[in-house]
């Protein structure tokens, strides 16, 4: 049947991308790290050590999901040209659309495991530490941080990746001001780097009594968790470190005790604050964790003018500084200002559906990168 075949023939121009994404995948050196991760959790001792013991198991499942994600991927390639096989044989039309629905099926998921292997920057296969504050728009701008917020979460909750919240301020009256929280999981920060900037949100407020459509900003800024050793010399002049009680989660413990702490960096301006953890000396060391892997990013590009690029091109919460513009009124649209992407489903997005976005976004750097090489 001449629709099967056509089918048969779109399908079979993935034969060669997919050998390519195999190879681009390095799933034998995956495989050999995956042998040596599950021997050494068998060992005596292991789990001494909590911290390295989960993110070695953490590291295990990523490597796990990457060769299992793409056998699942090879294995569909083969089931669909068995079944236009079966349908042909059978001269049975009736199976066209469950195959077309397993190929755009295929199509997707191919997509952004070939993204996945743009990720080639340093760090890029990091943890990510993503800060999320309101700005222009009162409380209708706390509202759209904790929107965000949860478009986030769910985000990560779909790849299998564990949110660690460090530090929170809630709105005055609904929301949240501002929030600081660790994205556990590999090609976090590669991933999350594109959420860099200002995001806008264009709705009829529900804190409006007039019902009138309002514009509010929140910035989100995207930083690596460097957990390597940095040699970043930091003087303790150049620093007030002041401790505080924790307002979030965390039980009795957390609001009985002033752990939370904050670092103020004078030459920089940096903030950074932790309440996550149990203890002051644990949060202590993990904003001083923080601060040094912002101080690293922002040495290495040894030019303080490229500060709002190396974290995300982080500018003004206000009109005309947004990298993405979110409409749920009176048409749903979200779309990307660099790469003009764009999705109708604005709920969707929002119930974290951005990896089109993600997607976009790292092709577009790569064609960005390629001609910036070129004219080298």
């Amino acid at each position: 049947m001449v629709e099967l075949d056509n089918l048969k023939l779109e399908i079979k121009n993935f034969e060669e991308p997919l050998s390519e994404l195999k190879a681009s995948l390095d799933l034998e050196n995956k495989a050999n790290r995956i042998a040596e991760l599950s021997r050494l959790m068998e060992e005596p001792g292991f789990w001494d050590d909590p911290a390295k013991s989960q993110k070695d198991s953490q590291l295990l499942g990523d490597l796990k999901n990457d060769v299992q994600g793409f056998a699942d991927l090879e294995n569909k390639y083969n089931d669909m040209l068995d079944l236009i096989d079966m349908a042909n044989d059978e001269n049975d039309e009736s199976m066209i659309p469950e195959i077309r629905s397993d190929f755009d099926g295929f199509k997707q998921k191919f997509d952004e495991m070939r993204t996945a292997t743009l990720l080639s920057e340093k760090y890029d296969d990091a943890n990510a530490i993503v800060n999320i504050n309101a700005g222009a728009g009162g409380t209708e701008s706390c509202d759209w941080a904790s929107m965000l917020y949860r478009m986030y979460s769910k985000w990560a909750d779909r790849h299998g990746f564990k949110i660690d919240e460090l530090d929170m301020l809630p709105g005055d009256e609904a929301g949240i001001k501002s929030v600081e929280f660790q994205v556990n999981g590999l090609n976090a920060y590669g991933f999350l780097k594109s959420e860099k900037g200002v995001h806008r949100l264009v709705r009829i407020s529900p804190f409006n009594a007039q019902g009138k459509r309002q514009t509010s900003f929140v910035s989100v800024d995207v930083m690596p968790d460097i957990e390597d050793d940095i040699d970043i010399e930091i003087k303790n002049d150049d620093i007030r470190i002041d401790t505080y009680r924790s307002s979030g989660a965390g039980g009795q413990h957390i609001n009985k005790t002033s752990s939370a702490i904050r670092i103020t960096h004078f030459p920089t301006g940096i903030v950074v604050t932790c309440q996550n953890e149990r203890s002051q000396f644990q949060n202590k060391d993990k904003a001083m964790q923080i601060l040094k892997s912002k101080l690293y990013m922002l040495a290495k590009e040894n030019n303080a003018e490229k500060l709002s690029e190396i974290r995300g091109e982080v500018k003004d919460n206000a009109w005309g500084s947004q990298i993405r513009s979110y409409f749920l009124q009176p048409y749903q649209l979200v779309k990307d200002l660099r790469t003009d992407f764009e999705m109708a489903q604005a709920d969707s997005v929002l119930d974290g559906n951005i990896d089109p976005f993600i997607n976009a976004y790292l092709k577009w750097m790569a064609t960005k990168n390629k001609e910036n090489s070129d004219l080298r």
